[in-house]
């Protein structure tokens, strides 16, 4: 069988650099070493110093390069050292387009510091092609996506943002850390670079911090390698190993927490207490269509808006299950506030803009009983609704 002939969770299993061929091992050893014996004056072998490779480093990249249908994988040492590496192939004078809701790290690196680089971005809303479109200038290289969006779950048309970016000579990245490849190929829809935070859903455990790039084809891969080598921001060897463990049950905790996540978008869609869901399984989300088409699920990670600042403070206070923390895509579920987490880069003007709002929490659904989480969700929500009856007769 070829690789393309088997399923995704086989090729979670069986990379053919998994299997260590002196020893028979059958996982990836960690080399821990920073430099490598040369046995000629003349020719070096495949590798000589681990910032520039490391064979365990290497098994990582080639199983996510695989796992994306790409050419060239390379790990960093964060998502945000990831993403900043692939922004680092522009030059001054560049100019990005930028889904509106982006990650609040990816808005501060784009706001704060690729301006200092004299490259320009427009922030626009990704779920319109035609405003993707009327935006691109003559110096535009790259049109950034995320989807679905952190965290108001908005989707952007993978294959048609790809195909305008064709259209006017300039490139597209994916950040599919929320879908990861289980879910979602964003190569195969015509994106030159797919990324991801592999501390979230592809560690799982919330033991690593780590980034990913795959490349489509061999040129940009080697151009994203050699600013790897240059900026040194690599993940180090206990790590890769780790995130290679983690990967290997990818699916089966995936599947099992976006089952969970399906059951709690419902209950909290019909609840009173809450004014909005944000789920992309939802068919009457707006982007389902789209979702449905390019993505094979709908993740384990969803937003919901409560009405006040101090509702949603009434509901953590009560929760007892979850971790409240940042980050996501964990064993253990984690309930997040974005106002103050993952988007506390963005000013509160920008955030309301962009729905962002101070009810509004997000939730990665774990591997926990669902009933459990179920009725610790109810039982919070009860507390909201007892508070805020207690303020109305203040």
């Amino acid at each position: 069988m070829t690789k393309n002939e088997l399923g995704f969770e086989t090729r979670l299993m069986h990379q053919p650099n998994f299997i260590d061929q002196p020893t028979g091992a059958v996982n990836v050893p960690l080399h821990y070493s920073s430099t490598f014996h040369q046995n000629s004056f003349d020719e070096f072998g495949p590798f000589d110093y681990s910032r520039s490779g490391n064979p365990t480093r290497l098994a990582l990249e080639e199983a996510i390069a695989d796992l994306e249908n790409g050419t060239k994988g390379y790990a960093f040492a964060s998502g945000m050292a990831a993403i900043s590496s692939a922004f680092m192939l522009l030059s001054a004078g560049d100019h990005v387009l930028v889904s509106t809701d982006v990650y609040g790290g990816t808005y501060r690196l784009i706001t704060q510091v690729l301006t200092q680089f004299k490259i320009e971005h427009t922030f626009i809303d990704m779920t319109d092609l035609d405003e993707i479109a009327r935006n691109v200038r003559p110096n535009t290289k790259v049109i950034y996506v995320e989807t679905p969006s952190n965290p108001c779950m908005n989707i952007t048309d993978i294959e048609g943002v790809a195909k305008v970016a064709k259209a006017n000579g300039c490139m597209t990245f994916v950040d599919n850390t929320f879908m990861t490849p289980l879910l979602q190929k964003p190569l195969d829809l015509g994106a030159d670079l797919v990324l991801h935070s592999a501390t979230k859903f592809l560690s799982g455990h919330s033991d690593v911090v780590a980034g990913l790039a795959v490349a489509k084809d061999e040129e940009l891969g080697k151009r994203i390698g050699f600013i790897q080598n240059s900026f040194g921001s690599i993940l180090g060897v206990q790590d890769c190993w780790l995130l290679l463990r983690g990967m290997k049950t990818l699916s089966v905790r995936l599947n099992q927490s976006q089952d969970s996540a399906r059951e709690i978008a419902d209950y909290l869609h019909h609840h009173t207490e809450i004014e909005e869901v944000y789920y992309p399984g939802f068919s009457f989300h707006e982007g389902y269509p789209i979702h449905a088409r390019q993505s094979s699920g709908a993740g384990a990670v969803l937003s919901f808006r409560l009405p006040t600042k101090d509702s949603a403070r009434v509901f953590v206070e009560h929760m007892k299950i979850p971790v409240f923390a940042v980050s996501l895509g964990a064993v253990e579920s984690i309930l997040s506030y974005p106002a103050t987490m993952s988007h506390a880069a963005m000013p509160p003007e920008e955030r309301a803009k962009r729905g962002i709002t101070d009810g509004l929490l997000r939730l990665s659904v774990g591997l926990e009983n669902v009933d459990d989480l179920l009725n610790d969700i109810k039982q919070a929500l009860e507390a909201v609704k007892q508070h805020a009856l207690k303020a109305e007769h203040v």
